[in-house]
């Protein structure tokens, strides 16, 4: 059964529809590359997948157990973000927000999970220190730890190496495919076509409108695929 099964959804975002008419499904351990030029909605259909920007038609169906408020989501980075006055930890601890419910207060169980995913990445001694005074990929790390603090079994990732030198991108993409090696399910939006396809399984390509729809292969090996590489097959 599918963790994410979306149909002929159109997605409002500032007000006009971002994008229109757009099927397809997300597996257990699929690896789905969202691919399109700026400005085709694909960070809009991020958002209209997690409930942040309005639908104005279609459906969004959750299955294997997967539930709304158990999505792990890294958005793209602001300078406003980067001056965030809080230490790793807190940053971290705030992804369990949406599993608390009503709750006032951070659980145990939160504050090791927290920790846990801290040390899953490789950065649990930078726990206590000021989120803006990190370097680029270790932000990066830190806000991916928290998107997990909430991911059950799925995690979007919108541009996760924008900005990021290329050994941290590297870095980034490897720690990614090594989650979705472990099971995570994994919807990345990126400009970075060819690194993305190095791990990629599926691949969804907009134009506002569907233009692909399938496995890796078959999205190179396509009309639509060939003109994002380039008339390259081989990426």
């Amino acid at each position: 059964m599918a963790l994410l099964t979306c149909r002929d959804l159109s997605v409002y975002y500032g007000g006009h529809a971002a994008v229109e008419g757009i099927s397809f499904s997300v597996e257990p351990g699929d690896y789905l590359f969202i691919a399109g030029e700026n400005g085709t909605g694909k960070s809009s259909l991020l958002k209209g997948l997690l409930g942040l920007a309005p639908l104005r038609r279609g459906e969004i169906l959750f299955g294997a157990g997967l539930h709304s408020n158990e999505i792990g989501y890294l958005p793209q980075q602001t300078p406003a973000q980067r001056d965030f006055p809080a230490s790793v930890y807190e940053i971290v601890l705030s992804g369990c927000l949406n599993r608390r419910g009503l709750h006032p207060f951070y659980s145990a169980a939160e504050k090791r999970r927290a920790r846990q995913q801290l040390d899953r990445l490789g950065i649990l001694p930078l726990q206590n220190r000021p989120y803006r005074a990190l370097s680029g990929g270790q932000r990066q790390r830190v806000l991916l730890a928290r998107a997990l603090c909430a991911a059950g079994k799925l995690l979007l990732l919108d541009e996760p190496v924008t900005g990021l030198d290329p050994l941290a991108a590297a870095q980034m993409y490897e720690q990614i495919a090594e989650l979705n090696r472990e099971g995570l399910a994994v919807v990345m939006v990126s400009h970075d076509l060819e690194a993305a396809l190095r791990y990629a399984n599926r691949v969804l390509q907009i134009d506002t409108r569907l233009q692909f729809w399938g496995t890796a292969e078959e999205y190179r090996q396509s009309g639509a695929g060939r003109r994002m590489l380039g008339g390259r097959a081989d990426a």
